[in-house]
Order: structure tokens, then C-alpha cells, then sequence
């Protein structure tokens, strides 16, 4: 089965330079590459060389990039944003007491950088947007941490119907297709991996990024207010199989060089 034909559905933007250096980092432990594999691996998505230095030089003017003797390392708050991915990939097994965490912006004059950050760190860390500067979930989960100005409280809260809370801050029937279309993807393509065939890495970056993306910010509510047959439990197992074959197959492609 010809995978590539079947990703439209991701909705997903091709490949940028940039994207495909920081899909290359966030997935490399240390996140450290050499510029030779990085311009080479976006080669195989019709990238330039020139196309693809100039975007690291950028990148790591921009501070999302750090160089040393023709290696480069995440910084910044790319770093954050690799703990949130592994994080993602694990499973939340902590039991639920009821409880829940509010998280408050309680800053007047913050600027628009500020609620960016609140913002992003608030998605990173599966919180649900009850209204603005408000955002909250179940507390199966260590507190996130506190930015400056921001009210964290951690216990019950008294709502009328729990349910109707819970869909009202994440749309689970969407989150849940989603998770299917996923794991129809891995299923498919999984045995493509295994020919580690080079030609098939752009399509399994896009399918790899598509599922990390997804992780990332899955919210991982507690087993009691999910349906029974919530499917991102299986895919983290499934993307756990489909991973250990796709960072082999990097491994080797950058070892070539």
C-alpha cells in the first residue's frame, strides 16, 4: 500500500526547511545534529542546501538554535517543546481523586508575547481554555509550571454535570477520530518502515509528525470520563513499535553521511 497517497487527511503544510530541521532535532536524543545530515535530509524533500543553511543561520539568530563546530542543538523554548512530545508519548496512569487544576492569568498589562507564552505553555501542558486566562483540567497531573503572574489552584470544583464540563473544553469526538484516522496511518505504513527505503522518509516524517503533534496535546483525562473505547490508548503503544523502526532508519541515513 502506497501510504503517501492517503496523508492528505492530516492537514499537515509540506515541509519547510525549518520544519524539517526541527523535526529532525526534536526527535534526536540529545537533540544535536551536524549541518551535513540535516542539509541532506532536507534534500529528500526537494529542499536546497543554500535553502536549508540559510534557514538554520535564521533559526539560530531567532534563538531557537544553538551552533558549535558544525553541530546544531535545540534552545530555548524548543526544549520545553521536545520534554512536552516525550512526555506525550508515555501513558498517564496516576489515579484521579476528583480533583482539578486551574490555571488564572492574573496580569493586567501583560503583553502580547506573555499570552502567547501563557497560551502555548498552557496547550503544551493538556489544559483545556474554559474562557480567557482561565484554563483547567482534571488533576491526574503534577502541577504545570508557574509563570510570573499566573494563579495555579489545585482541588474540587462544584459544577452541575461534569460530562458537560468536559465537552465543553475539549471536543473529545473530533480528538477521538482523529486518534482513529492515526492509527489507521501507522498500521499502514508500518510495514513501508521496514524497507528502509530513503525514499519513503518524507512520508514518514509527515505521518511521524502528525502523530507527535497529536500526542503532544492529547489531553490524557482520567479513564472515568472517557468512553471505554477511547483509541489513543492504543496509539501510543502502536507509534511506540512505528518509532523504534523510523529512528533506526534515521540512524542510518545520518550514519551514511
Amino acid at each position: 500500500m502506497n501510504t503517501s497517497r492517503n496523508i492528505e487527511g492530516l492537514e499537515i503544510e509540506p515541509f519547510s526547511a525549518r520544519s524539517v530541521i526541527l523535526s529532525a532535532l526534536l526527535g534526536s536524543h540529545p537533540p544535536v545534529l551536524p549541518v551535513r545530515a540535516l542539509v541532506r535530509l532536507a534534500e529528500l524533500f526537494d529542499i536546497r542546501p543554500g535553502t536549508a543553511r540559510t534557514s538554520l543561520s535564521r533559526m539560530v539568530a531567532n534563538g531557537e538554535l544553538t551552533v558549535a563546530e558544525g553541530h546544531y542543538a535545540l534552545a530555548g523554548r524548543l526544549l520545553e517543546r521536545q520534554r512536552e512530545q516525550d512526555e506525550g508519548r508515555h501513558a498517564i496512569t496516576r489515579e484521579w481523586n476528583g480533583d482539578w487544576i486551574t490555571a488564572i492569568a492574573s496580569g493586567d498589562r501583560r503583553t502580547m508575547a506573555e499570552r502567547r507564552a501563557f497560551r502555548q505553555a498552557m496547550i503544551g501542558s493538556r489544559f483545556a481554555e474554559l474562557r480567557p486566562d482561565i484554563w483547567l483540567r482534571p488533576a491526574n497531573v503534577d502541577n504545570p509550571r508557574r509563570p510570573d503572574e499566573v494563579i495555579i489552584t489545585r482541588g474540587p470544583i462544584e459544577v452541575d454535570d461534569t460530562a458537560d464540563l468536559v465537552d465543553r473544553l475539549w471536543p473529545l469526538a473530533a480528538i477521538d477520530a482523529r486518534s482513529q484516522q492515526l492509527i489507521h496511518l501507522l498500521t499502514a505504513h508500518r510495514a513501508e518502515v521496514d524497507q528502509q527505503d530513503d525514499r519513503l522518509l518524507p512520508t514518514t516524517f509527515t505521518i511521524s509528525a502528525a502523530v507527535v503533534r497529536f500526542l503532544r496535546t492529547e489531553p490524557q483525562l482520567p479513564n472515568r470520563l472517557l468512553r471505554n473505547d477511547w483509541s489513543a490508548l492504543e496509539l501510543r503503544p502502536l507509534y511506540d513499535d512505528f518509532a523504534t523502526a523510523f529512528d533506526q532508519q534515521l540512524r542510518r541515513f545520518f550514519a551514511s553521511e
